[in-house]
């Protein structure tokens, strides 16, 4: 049996997806801060991770992953290439050796300054486009706060049978 959906459902799903909108508007963000960072090398994932960082001492990487609001995998993974360029480093957790800690290096401090002022421009741009950028803001922070809904129950028969 092959099911339909009709589409005025696919087209209201468009236009009111909330997810749909947000990831939309996601990449609309990164591609303008991307390219307002490409001159010091960064792009606002790791200008992100980077300002994340700058804490003073090394923090633990769940601190770090959950103020990014990512898992330990894509942590680790973004800091690949800032750690190969030197911008920070990871070490053992002196009290939980099973841990790793994370913090910036003289290099990694010197380019997060270098790019403060390019985002700065763009956020200051930004938020002029915006017709209430606090709400928005106060918005963005309601929804990653969100909990996640627990997984629905699962079932070994699918349609139909």
């Amino acid at each position: 049996m092959t099911s339909t959906v009709a589409l005025d459902t696919t087209l209201h799903a468009r236009d009111t997806c909330l997810c749909l909108h947000a990831q939309r508007a996601a990449r609309a963000l990164a591609r303008r801060f991307d390219g307002a960072l490409r001159p010091v090398g960064l792009t606002n994932g790791q200008f992100s991770l980077l300002n994340a960082l700058n804490g003073g001492r090394p923090a633990p990487m769940s601190l770090v992953a959950a103020t990014l609001g990512a898992d330990r995998t894509t942590l680790t993974a973004a800091l690949k290439p800032l750690v190969r360029e030197g911008l920070a480093e990871i070490s053992v957790d002196p009290e939980d050796h099973r841990a790793r800690r994370v913090a910036l290096t003289a290099a990694g401090q010197d380019r997060l300054a270098a790019a403060l002022p390019l985002w700065a421009a763009v956020h200051a741009a930004l938020e002029t486009e915006l017709a209430d950028p606090d709400r928005a803001r106060r918005d963005l922070l309601t929804l990653s706060a969100l909990p996640a809904p627990a997984a629905p129950a699962t079932t070994t028969e699918g349609p139909g049978r």
